[in-house]
């Protein structure tokens, strides 16, 4: 069966058509879930404003790397270049909005119990030892929580963003949090962490934040501002405004790029965990 390839024009909208689409109904809510690829499962959570180019691409190269997408809607216009005024008029109301607890320093946002129950779901429909999950910027910290449910086993937090108003803030609740460590290490798991050093939404004590709660099983990887690509959308280039979003947006794709070698060890994570 061949794939459409991973990269396709990153400065139109995407049509998602290689992706298979399903309203999925957990817990009483119903959520449009994008899904591709065949192995394991692996959760694909969108950063801000919504499911660009650059986040099915990077969709796409976890589906060639061995496994199945589940890829849900969370915000935004799915498919759709992440334009300024539209990128900023989601983020508000994303701000507000009672799923994500944008401005709780230590308490989890709401949608995190239907995240859980989807990495259930994927897992009974996907088998193998259990699922992925990657959270970027405003999902960064779900795939930390997402931990509560045993299914997942490779979390991946690339710039966790939240909460917006105290850079030390972790967004997770403190019995949620110490519940992730006893699990990391009574199972012998780790986290992956990606952010730019000179990330504006996602500063050093906000990994400072997490290493202490979670000690060395928060494996933090800083990666320089030089290694960001200047050229991105204008949601990234006016509201955005610093290197942030580190295997979507500003990934610079060629060989010995430092977020190729970000985005070729999160592959690896999941095949070692997932794969066998």
């Amino acid at each position: 069966m061949s794939h459409a390839p991973a990269t396709r024009p990153l400065d139109r909208d995407d049509p998602l058509d290689d992706f298979s689409s399903r309203e999925i109904e957990l817990d009483g809510v119903a959520k449009k879930v994008y899904l591709m690829g065949h192995g394991p499962a692996v959760i694909v959570m969108t950063e801000m404003p919504g499911i660009s180019p650059q986040v099915a691409r990077f969709a796409r190269w976890v589906r060639d790397a061995g496994f199945t997408v589940y890829m849900p809607s969370l915000f935004g216009r799915d498919g759709a270049v992440p334009q300024a005024e539209e990128g900023a008029a989601v983020f508000k109301r994303a701000c507000v909005s009672a799923e994500f607890r944008a401005f709780a320093s230590n308490a989890s946002s709401p949608v995190t119990q239907w995240l859980r129950a989807l990495a259930r779901l994927a897992h009974a429909e996907c088998g193998g030892p259990g699922v992925g999950a990657i959270g970027m910027c405003f999902t960064g910290n779900f795939a930390l929580s997402m931990m509560l449910e045993r299914a997942v086993l490779a979390p991946v937090v690339c710039q966790p963003s939240l909460p917006l108003d105290d850079p030390a803030g972790t967004n997770v609740a403190a019995d949620e949090l110490a519940a992730v460590r006893e699990r990391l290490e009574r199972e012998d798991l780790t986290v992956m962490a990606y952010r730019f050093d000179g990330d504006r939404f996602c500063k050093a004590e906000r990994f400072a934040a997490f290493s202490q709660a979670l000690g060395d099983r928060f494996v933090a990887r800083v990666l320089p501002d030089s290694a960001a690509n200047p050229d991105t959308p204008p949601f990234f280039a006016r509201v955005v405004a610093s290197p942030h979003s580190v295997v979507t947006a500003h990934l610079i794709d060629e060989a010995g790029q430092p977020t190729i070698e970000a985005r070729d060890e999160i592959l690896a994570f999941f095949a070692r965990r997932l794969l066998g």
